[in-house]
């Protein structure tokens, strides 16, 4: 993705809140999480602004985009409907699918609620199995807290083979660790290598022996073993939209799609 020039990019290491065109951006962010994690506290505390939100295309699920400059860098910060699952049970569980998966962010983060955070660990995997540049922010450490909860950060950390940042965004406590762990997963200088249940090895030949079939129907998918394993789970949806044409139509046009709905959408900045 191409870098922008801008005038109203901060000092060295300062976050700022951009209420600007974000069609200006040199990185883009995903935010998911699971419902009543305050990942809207999140996305208001990182970005600052109070926005008029728009649908996402041909959908009319709502999307909100907003903005922070780090480091001299503007990233875009897209907030996915929130969400349990990734399985394509919902419109809300398909967009955030389809945008982690054609929409390639550089970077997503997921929050998760700190003093639930077995009912968080289903979403972080299935993200985590489409792209490794993840980011957990383990949201609501105030809660814990004070429910004498004690999350062990590093070790989860440690456990996923992605990094977890400990917030309280009500606050802002831990966002400026927040975003510049997010900055450091997408130059490189954090490596990310996110640990996964091991697989029976029959599935991981058939894995094997499908990814490149998808590749040659679809050529240009990302991720053709993800896909290859929705197919061996029975997803209906992976397979009908791979049969009609469905996803060679989503490689060609998400990117597309998504520069639209930014463009159409409203964003007002906070004074």
């Amino acid at each position: 993705m191409s870098a922008h020039n801008c005038e109203t990019c901060p000092s060295h290491a300062q976050l700022a809140q951009m209420g600007i065109t974000l069609a200006r951006y040199d990185r883009l962010v995903a935010l998911a999480g699971n419902p009543n994690t305050g990942k809207s506290s999140v996305f208001n505390a990182l970005t600052g602004l109070r926005q008029h939100v728009g649908n996402w295309p041909g959908k009319t699920v709502s999307r909100a985009e907003g903005g922070y400059s780090f480091n001299s860098v503007h990233y875009k910060l897209v907030d996915l409907p929130g969400t349990y699952s990734l399985l394509s049970a919902s419109q809300d569980e398909e967009i955030s699918r389809n945008f982690l998966l054609f929409g390639r962010p550089d970077c997503t983060i997921v929050v998760a609620d700190a003093t639930a955070l077995e009912r968080n660990l289903n979403l972080i995997f299935q993200v985590m199995e489409i792209t490794s540049r993840v980011v957990v922010c383990v949201n609501l450490m105030d809660e814990a807290r004070r429910k004498g909860i004690e999350v062990d950060v590093r070790s989860l950390s440690r456990d996923l083979g992605v990094p977890a940042v400990p917030t309280v965004a009500r606050t802002h406590e831990g966002l400026r660790d927040l975003v510049q762990t997010v900055a450091q997963v997408i130059d490189g200088s954090i490596a990310t290598s996110p640990l996964q249940p091991a697989r029976p090895v029959e599935v991981e030949r058939a894995i094997e022996e499908l990814a490149p079939l998808i590749e040659a129907r679809v050529p240009g998918v990302p991720n053709a073993r993800w896909i290859a394993y929705r197919l061996l789970d029975g997803d209906h949806r992976i397979r009908e939209a791979l049969e009609s044409g469905e996803l060679a139509e989503l490689v060609a046009s998400q990117g597309v799609a998504a520069e639209r709905a930014s463009s159409l959408i409203s964003i007002e900045g906070r004074q």
